[in-house]
């Protein structure tokens, strides 16, 4: 069932499946909610999926030239509260697990454990900055559909890339209906994050880290750089994955977050 919440004068769109303890994924850059419907068949004969639209993604709305990580998790906050859930289990892709963290930061209560796939705790580098703004050059010179295809692409295990043809071509569709504006908000935020390491690291909820052998965008050892894992974290890496392990080894990854999930005090 597709929900609609106002949140500060924008539309933030979501959607409701099955029923149980509540699950909430927050899908990636260059994504929607609908990127994990795959996944969300593989678990909603036990638990209740929320899939949001991040605001400026999807169907959700845009406010200004920078979505900051804190104001998308208040914007997830909202979302749950309006699905009338209480502690959830929250599983972040990528610049999902961004604003995971900053959830997790502002809102502990809320969260029985939190999912980082594909994620990791760390600030940007100068490196990665220069990229995004890079980025956004060429989205503002209207040239964001030269731009997504490769960053899609990147995404999946080189290996995967032809038997997983339809799965890389509905990713590229999902991506092209983000709009230029969205792109930008979205980079800029990620831009401006801080490091939560500390976060990660203090432990407050249980966490599970999932992490691809073959992901581009960055490997399980440089994710984990300096990281002190606490007592409560489990880490898996994903052997046959690349960045999208949710989709690229589904079965396994459903798997994982059931077993998480049955863990979790609720």
């Amino acid at each position: 069932m597709k929900r609609i919440i106002d949140f500060e004068g924008i539309r933030v769109s979501y959607t409701v499946t099955g029923r149980g303890k509540t699950i909430v994924l927050v899908h990636g850059y260059l994504e929607a909610g609908e990127v994990w419907d795959p996944l969300v068949k593989e678990l909603a004969d036990r638990y209740r999926i929320i899939s949001p639209d991040l605001p400026g993604h999807g169907e959700s709305g845009i406010q200004g030239e920078i979505h900051t990580m804190e104001w998308l998790a208040a914007a997830i906050r909202e979302v749950i509260i309006d699905a009338g859930s209480d502690k959830v289990l929250m599983a972040g892709h990528s610049l999902g697990g961004y604003v995971t963290l900053a959830f997790l930061e502002l809102y502990p209560e809320l969260l029985s454990g939190y999912i980082l796939f594909h994620s990791h705790p760390h600030a940007d580098s100068l490196e990665a900055i220069g990229r995004r703004n890079r980025e956004i050059d060429v989205v503002r010179a209207g040239k964001k559909n030269i731009m997504y295809p490769g960053n899609v692409s990147m995404m999946f295990a080189e290996k995967n890339l032809r038997s997983m043809a339809a799965e890389v071509q509905r990713s590229k569709e999902i991506a092209s209906r983000n709009s230029g504006e969205g792109i930008i908000a979205l980079l800029n935020g990620m831009i401006a994050r801080p490091s939560r390491q500390y976060i990660l690291e203090n432990g407050t909820v249980p966490l599970m880290w999932i992490l691809g052998r073959y992901d581009l965008y960055f490997s399980p050892d440089k994710a984990m750089r300096d990281i002190g894992l606490p007592f409560n974290a489990e880490v898996v890496v994903l052997e046959e994955s690349g960045h999208l392990g949710f989709i690229e080894e589904k079965e396994k990854s459903a798997l994982l977050i059931k077993s998480f999930a049955e863990r979790l005090r609720w």
